[in-house]
């Protein structure tokens, strides 16, 4: 659901972790704790491996120290701001295989879109790329569904001038919902592009807040000896 999955989405990003969606119910998380095991894998920050933190949108971060994965970095989410939850997640999955027949589950590209919509400055270039990756990569596509994922998400005027020439009906419907695309092209969109995407860092500021407080007094609590152990 991070940086591994937009390589696979075309949309390149050097990652030195691995991060996961994952379902917080006890026997996913029994299965977690012996792949993490496997992995000789500790915990490295605040808060704790545990349901009650996932299950309030914690993530929880790990370091591999196994040899053939010493130093990879394991970070595990449950619930994100905006992105459904995870059964929902699972069924619109992308599954790809690679050659040496692993598979890989992936985020849908719109949810893994939904998930980078936060307050930190590398994520909104990245959504950029992943949807003009995914237009570019198309076949002149007229799927309705993936003509109103370009048409929601799209992040340049360039882009939605060419999806409007292409797709006029669809444009007017989606800018039923979608505020940005009623400006006029031009300078006049981008700074309703630039409005928007300070709404959605704004919001993703709100619902971390009381998150950060409580990670702030679990690091507090985590300096008294012998507080939290670490899985290995």
């Amino acid at each position: 659901m991070g940086g591994q999955a937009c390589v696979f989405y075309g949309a390149a990003e050097f990652s030195r972790d691995t991060d996961f969606a994952i379902l917080a119910d006890a026997d996913n998380l029994e299965r977690l704790r012996r792949a993490i095991a496997e992995l000789q894998a500790g915990v490295i920050a605040v808060p704790p491996f545990a349901a009650e933190y996932l299950n309030r949108g914690h993530a929880v971060h790990f370091r591999c120290a196994h040899p053939e994965a010493r130093g990879l970095r394991v970070d595990l989410m449950a619930r994100m701001r905006g992105v459904s939850p995870f059964p929902e997640l699972w069924e619109r999955r992308a599954t790809l295989q690679g050659e040496d027949g692993s598979v890989y589950q992936l985020l849908s590209l719109p949810d893994l879109v939904a998930a980078k919509k936060t307050q930190r400055d590398k994520d909104w270039p990245m959504i950029r790329k992943l949807v003009e990756a995914d237009y570019a990569a198309s076949d002149q596509s007229s799927d309705p569904v993936r003509i109103r994922f370009w048409l929601s998400e799209a992040r340049t005027p360039e882009l939605l001038a060419e999806l409007k020439a292409r797709f006029p009906a669809q444009y007017a419907a989606t800018a039923e919902v979608r505020k940005a695309l009623r400006a006029e092209l031009g300078a006049s969109i981008e700074e309703a592009l630039a409005a928007e995407e300070r709404a959605e860092r704004q919001a993703d500021k709100v619902y971390w807040e009381p998150l950060r407080r409580e990670l702030e007094d679990l690091r507090r609590k985590s300096n008294r000896p012998g507080k939290f152990g670490t899985l290995t």
